[in-house]
């Protein structure tokens, strides 16, 4: 079951990741649009705004990709010294100060979207964006990723009381860096 939920997990950030990627070529292709416009005198004004929010929006959402991808940098001297219920033991830990991390991160940026939503805030440059249409798919991305390191923990702890401890390894595990100690 836990490692099912994983796989369902694993392809829906796969489409979240399609879509953050269009995001980016689209602000590419702006930004590259104004610099071919600067070379002949004009200009759409507003790209360092709107390139910093998209990636803000990149990175927000984007975290949850790398989770489930094993692409989150970990420092395992250790680890590597142990056999299957040691490492998972690693792994687990590292998910349960992750999760924390990532969920105070979640809470903490409630306040800020709630103020720029109450005041009606905009950002202070020419486009005066309202700063709720970057601040909420923004804060969204973090409870993404609040959610999927929770259900990501939850499944690894599973297996763990399962003693199924090589089979967290394949969503938890540290395996750049196990390539590089051989």
């Amino acid at each position: 079951m836990e490692l099912k939920m994983i796989e369902s997990l694993r392809a829906i950030n796969k489409g979240v990741a399609l879509v953050v990627g269009f995001g980016l070529l689209l602000c590419a292709a702006f930004v590259l649009t104004d610099i071919i416009m600067r070379q002949i005198g004009t200009s759409l004004g507003g790209t360092e705004e709107i390139a910093g929010y998209a990636m803000a929006l990149a990175t927000s959402w984007g975290m949850s990709y790398t989770l489930v991808e094993l692409g989150h940098v970990r420092i395992d001297l250790l680890r590597s010294r142990f056999r299957s219920f040691g490492k998972a033991m690693f792994d687990v830990f590292s998910m349960i100060v992750m999760t924390g991390v990532v969920v105070t991160i979640a809470i903490k940026a409630w306040p800020v979207v709630n103020r720029s939503l109450v005041n009606g805030s905009t950002a202070n440059t020419p486009l005066e964006t309202p700063l709720i249409w970057v601040q909420l798919p923004w804060f969204a991305g973090w409870v993404w990723f609040a959610c999927m390191s929770t259900l990501t923990t939850l499944a690894a702890l599973s297996l763990l009381l399962k003693r199924r401890h090589a089979e967290t390894e394949s969503f938890v595990g540290a395996f750049a860096e196990q390539d590089t100690l051989k």
